[in-house]
């Protein structure tokens, strides 16, 4: 907990203190407490609940959306088969999002105090308290802001009558990465797929923390060549 020049109180909120570590917030960040019970983030009692989010309110909230958006292109006039075509692709392009923005965003090294600060808030918390359940998915009024410049993105490169299908896809995805991440988090998987994601992630968490960005899969990891090696693949070398 202790840097050349700062010293993090846990008993006290922590976003306004991890700024201060500058160049040493990197490797204390890294280095995760296995705690259920969460840190607290503000003084302010309001702050404070905007960061705690239940995992079921991810689907409780947008699934109705998923819903209402490929309704929406059927209303325009496409078929129950395509609309579940363009919300495949959607699905399908949210996996490189989920990739791009864990690796390049959620992973971006910082050392200013609000470069700090900012990426705690982000997921520099989530590395450090990697079993908080409370905040493991997206608060929903970030999520709200973020769908603004996703809804342009894919209406300037889609038409009309295919963007509500696509965004709705795009968002289904978004909700099956985040039930996903809590799930790999705290549940107890018994068959072989989901243990193996769960373990894949975790790896990510407690050993090699720069590589294995795939939440949902390793797809992108594989095909970028950020998978983490083997533990019998490091024994080796």
């Amino acid at each position: 907990m202790v840097a050349q020049c700062f010293t993090v109180d846990l008993s006290k909120p922590l976003v306004f203190q991890v700024g201060h570590l500058g160049e040493d917030y990197q490797e204390w960040v890294h280095q995760p407490i296995v705690s259920k019970e969460g840190p607290r983030f503000f003084e302010s009692d309001f702050w404070e609940f905007l960061t705690r989010t239940q995992w079921w309110v991810i689907p409780l909230i947008w699934l109705p959306v998923v819903g209402w958006n490929l309704s929406r292109s059927i209303y325009l006039g496409h078929t129950i088969t395509e609309v579940a075509i363009m919300a495949a692709f959607g699905v399908f392009a949210w996996t490189l999002v989920e990739y791009t923005l864990h690796r390049f965003l959620f992973h971006i090294e910082t050392k200013s105090y609000w470069g700090n600060t900012i990426h705690y808030l982000l997921h520099g918390c989530h590395h450090k308290h990697p079993m908080d359940g409370l905040r493991l998915v997206f608060p929903p009024a970030a999520t709200a802001i973020l769908l603004f410049p996703f809804w342009n993105l894919i209406k300037l490169i889609s038409t009309p009558t295919t963007t509500p299908a696509i965004f709705g896809g795009g968002l289904l995805g978004y909700v099956m990465y985040d039930v996903t991440h809590y799930y790999v988090h705290h549940g107890q998987p018994t068959s072989e797929m989901p243990k193996s994601l769960k373990k894949y992630h975790l790896n990510h968490h407690f050993r090699v923390q720069n590589k294995g960005f795939g939440i949902t899969s390793s797809l992108w990891d594989r095909v970028f060549g950020t998978l983490p090696p083997s533990k019998l693949a490091e024994k080796s070398r």
